[in-house]
């Protein structure tokens, strides 16, 4: 195991480092002139100049791409060029409502999908297991914009039982019902994929020779399917689980636009409208780093709870 983990987090080391000038490289291929940009409508050449000086822009790109890593190294994401504030401090306050979107999104994700997907494996081939299945496509194949549409119609305007939007609300964790309709979208197509996930991998478990063995044996079928049939069938969802993490904390841009939430997602939009590259840069490297991260733990998780995956590493 801790073999295994060593490789792993060499592995994720390289993968951030590498994450960290692709987003440099792909940020100084952005069409048209940050300095020119920042300067305004018919701005003086000598203003653009000392611009461009303070932005580094008048050195070779492997210099600036160099002390770029180097500020990195020492956790200096830089300044903002629009508002002068430290680009991790923005990051700070950006990624507090995408963490409590993400939190309250996997705490109601990971049970509902696991118990849905156990249900319908055990009761393949009936109404409960036919009933998931179709409602699980159907829900999947809602695009999330219009699904969130939908629900600010019925119950934001129509019923006016929840608020439409995050304007006003202060710290997201002060007004829960400004969470519902953002957590229900947030749901939808998640809970769908893992929820199908586990029920093809339950449907197998339960159909292995362990577990036909454990029956023999006495185990009552609760702990069978539980205890022997459950961790096995997680292990192929732990990717999932992981991607779904990865895309909840990298900022559901859609999402936070609808709800009009200030998250990772829409800082990052802000900032490339306004050609601020340092807060570009810097969430970019954030999202690289967390999807390493919580690939990470899922593969360890994996490893786990199906220890044979060491074999194939």
């Amino acid at each position: 195991m801790i073999a295994y983990a060593a490789r792993r987090a060499g592995l994720g080391a390289i993968q951030v480092a590498a994450v960290a000038a692709l987003a440099f490289a792909l940020v100084e291929l952005l069409p048209g002139d940050a300095a020119v940009a920042l300067a305004g409508d018919r701005p003086d050449p000598a203003v653009i100049e000392r611009i461009r000086e303070r932005m580094s822009l008048d050195e070779p790109a492997p210099a600036r791409l160099a002390d770029w890593i180097g500020g990195l190294a020492t956790g200096d994401l830089g300044t903002s060029l629009v508002s002068g504030r430290p680009v991790s401090a923005i990051i700070a306050d950006a990624l507090q409502p995408t963490l409590i979107l993400a939190g309250v999104t996997l705490v109601l994700l990971l049970p509902m999908s696991i118990g849905l997907g156990v249900a319908a494996a055990r009761r393949r081939g009936r109404w409960p297991d036919r009933l998931i299945t179709t409602t699980s496509v159907g829900l999947y194949a809602v695009p999330e914009f219009a699904l969130a549409v939908l629900l600010v119609s019925v119950f934001a305007i129509g019923l006016d039982w929840l608020p439409p939007t995050a304007v006003g609300a202060g710290s997201l964790l002060d007004e829960p019902l400004v969470l519902v309709l953002p957590v229900l979208v947030l749901l939808a197509r998640p809970i769908c994929s893992i929820a199908r996930l586990v029920r093809a991998g339950m449907i197998e478990a339960l159909d292995a020779e362990y577990t036909a063995h454990a029956r023999r044996a006495g185990v009552p079928e609760r702990t069978v399917v539980w205890a022997h049939a459950l961790p096995n069938a997680l292990a192929p969802a732990a990717a999932q689980i992981a991607r779904t993490a990865d895309w909840l904390l990298g900022g559901v841009i859609v999402v936070e636009s609808v709800f009009v939430v200030p998250g990772l997602g829409t800082a990052l939009v802000d900032a490339v409208n306004a050609r601020d590259l340092p807060v570009v840069q810097g969430i970019a490297v954030v999202f690289g780093v967390t999807t390493v991260l919580v690939n990470l733990a899922a593969d360890l998780v994996a490893f786990r709870l199906a220890p044979r995956l060491e074999v194939a590493s």
